[in-house]
């Protein structure tokens, strides 16, 4: 792991102690415990059966058996034959976060009635108040210095996507690629730098007897959200002759990778520094570049050229904040990614794909989902996640909620990735309306010439060839649900009631915002 020297970046303090004002709670029978106790299971040792008589015997062993019985039922709920220390893991708080005051069986479907109880008054504490606060320049600088230092306020000029010559200053022998994180945890990443450490010295500009590199950042971002299509933009987008992307889809270097987060069971690894992003754009800058051969003074031969990042975290995974920030914003992160997007590229264009929520959830928890799904363990899944989103409305804002790291990691469906409302509005508050294209993915499932139109128009795109526009539009979908999904069938009909009742007052609020009734998604109920 890197050094606080060597990245200039530590964990502030305890994970828990600098979210949290006070610790989080264990229940146990009703009763709340700190969740740094220690429950001690005390041995009993069986008493000795005498020769008093068979009836002394038999009331013996019945006594024997049940205090056995509950030593072996408080080993299972403890976990440990001695006692077990009890300290929450970064990324496992299922069992150390307090429902709500609706707590109720989650194993029968009888509960309907309290589980409408629990979407109630979640939805009564549904408030869209003031905006969050920006933060300056300076301090998104202090919070991060490195990734301002490598990255130039102002870019090439005549050049559509934003890039720039930096110094290399490496040894012209040595392999430019040895270091990124990304080829060393990623075989498709290996094989791609492979590839470009056999061309990088052809693309080496030379001035006054020093060498430079192209560097470019994405023109536009796909951001969000998971399940509902960005894949298939992706896939089409590829086809266009003058876009290209990073290596593969998804790279989640803002929300992830730049923390040190590769699988979110796996807590941290070291941090991908800024040079490693950039790398995954060397393929496209080579092609903004050309031929230096043929183009000495270095202008790039193919300017209109944009290159695209698809990460579907980047509109809402801000999980990573609590480790690193200080929590002196009444429990919201003090910074959010699209700050630190605007402070390098205020001009910076984004695209959004949404869906119903209902569905969308109902689909990530299919493709997500490791073993033994079903109808029934969706729906007690979605009760428990419910529960613990109320349970944190008792006690913070809405807002501090949908960010709450613990209750994101605890909830066994991810809930907080529908309430689509709570982070466009954030992204609103340092980028224009213009600057973010919002589409439906029922839209473009419906008539994809149509959405990929509207794409290529907010992108600046010139017109196509009549047989590129059609392999672009004609294609098959992409990412689309697998066959042992679908036999599993639709969500149960009072699930679906449920998350319809919870999601509604996010979604009146959005389609107030976007002007657009269709994102209420009243007539797009589908199995």
């Amino acid at each position: 792991m890197m050094t606080q020297m060597d990245y200039k970046y530590s964990l502030l303090g305890s994970t828990v102690n600098d979210y949290h004002k006070r610790p989080l709670l264990l229940q146990v029978d009703n009763t709340p415990m700190n969740v740094f106790a220690v429950l001690e299971v005390k041995r009993e040792l069986p008493k000795r059966w005498n020769n008093v008589g068979c009836k002394i015997r038999l009331y013996g062993f019945l006594f024997g058996l049940a205090v056995t019985f509950f030593i072996m039922a408080s080993y299972i709920l403890t976990g440990d034959k001695k006692g077990l220390l009890l300290t929450p893991s970064s990324y496992h708080f299922s069992s150390l976060v307090s429902p709500g005051p609706f707590a109720f069986n989650l194993s029968s479907l009888k509960d309907y009635a309290h589980i409408k109880v629990v979407v109630k008054s979640i939805t009564s504490k549904v408030k869209f108040g003031r905006s969050r606060q920006i933060p300056d320049l300076k301090a998104l600088v202090r919070s991060d210095p490195h990734m301002f230092s490598v990255t130039p306020r102002k870019f090439l000029p005549g050049v559509k996507n934003p890039c720039w010559y930096e110094e290399f200053t490496g040894n012209i022998t040595s392999d430019p690629y040895r270091t990124n994180l990304y080829g060393r945890y990623s075989r498709r990443f290996r094989t791609v730098f492979q590839h470009l450490r056999s061309t990088f010295h052809d693309h080496l500009l030379r001035r006054s007897r020093r060498l430079y590199r192209m560097r470019c950042l994405p023109y536009f971002y796909i951001i969000g959200q998971p399940k509902c299509g960005t894949t298939d933009l992706y896939d089409r987008l590829r086809l266009h002759p003058d876009v290209r992307f990073t290596t593969f889809k998804e790279p989640h270097w803002w929300t992830r990778k730049r923390f040190g987060i590769i699988r979110l069971s796996e807590g941290f690894h070291d941090r991908y520094p800024m040079e490693d992003y950039l790398d995954l754009f060397d393929q496209a800058a080579y092609q903004i570049q050309g031929n230096l051969t043929a183009n000495t003074n270095g202008s790039p031969s193919h300017p209109n050229i944009i290159i695209g990042e698809a990460s579907a975290s980047t509109m809402w995974d801000n999980n990573a904040w609590v480790y690193f920030y200080d929590n002196t914003t009444e429990g919201e992160p003090p910074f959010l990614i699209q700050d630190f997007i605007h402070a390098l590229q205020p001009d910076a264009r984004f695209i959004v794909m949404l869906r119903d929520p209902v569905e969308r959830l109902y689909s990530d928890y299919l493709y997500f989902g490791i073993a033994n799904k079903s109808a029934e363990d969706f729906h007690e899944k979605v009760s428990e996640s419910l529960q613990l989103f109320e349970g944190c409305l008792t006690e913070y804002t809405m807002r501090s909620c949908v960010y709450n790291t613990t209750v994101n990691n605890a909830m066994p469906v991810r809930l907080q990735v529908g309430l689509y409302i709570v982070y466009l509005m954030d992204w609103l508050t340092v980028f224009s309306r213009e600057q973010i294209l919002v589409l439906r993915l029922e839209d473009h499932a419906n008539n994809r010439k149509y959405t990929m139109h509207k794409v290529f128009d907010f992108l600046s795109l010139g017109p196509l060839a009549k047989e590129i526009e059609s392999e672009i539009t004609r294609s098959p979908a992409s990412n689309t649900r697998r066959p042992a999904d679908k036999n599993l069938g639709p969500m149960l009909p009072i699930t679906k009631e449920i998350l319809r009742d919870f999601y509604t007052p996010f979604n009146q609020k959005l389609a107030k915002m976007l002007r657009n009734d269709s994102f209420l998604w009243e007539n797009d109920s589908r199995p």
